[in-house]
């Protein structure tokens, strides 16, 4: 929520869609194709890398939309696999990433 917050006071869109879950989150995707998709990787239901994966295999849309993924769990093999095969924009620990970097990440990836 403090993230939904800090997009809408810096005006980098004028709608934030939000989900509860990975499920929800893909089908709010697929159906209202943001301009950029917030993941993070331990999400209920649906983890993040699933929902990146059938993204990138859904359609043109969701092989090319930028997707920022954030997490707490350190990189191992199969993160790392993931990643490089469904190509995130960044890919940002939460611990080591403030809200104003994942802020700046978005305006850089949108343009604004």
């Amino acid at each position: 929520m403090v993230l939904k917050f800090a997009l809408s006071v810096f005006a980098i869109s004028s709608t934030v869609i939000h989900a509860t879950d990975g499920k929800e989150g893909l089908e709010l995707v697929l159906s209202q194709k943001p301009d950029l998709v917030l993941l993070d990787i331990t999400m209920p239901v649906l983890d993040g890398l699933s929902v990146m994966k059938q993204l990138r295999e859904a359609s043109d849309y969701g092989k090319l939309v930028p997707i920022i993924l954030l997490t707490n769990l350190a990189s191992d093999e199969e993160i790392t696999r993931q990643i490089s095969q469904d190509e995130p924009a960044y890919y940002l620990i939460k611990s080591q990433s403030t809200t104003d970097t994942v802020v700046a990440k978005v305006k850089q990836r949108l343009g604004v």
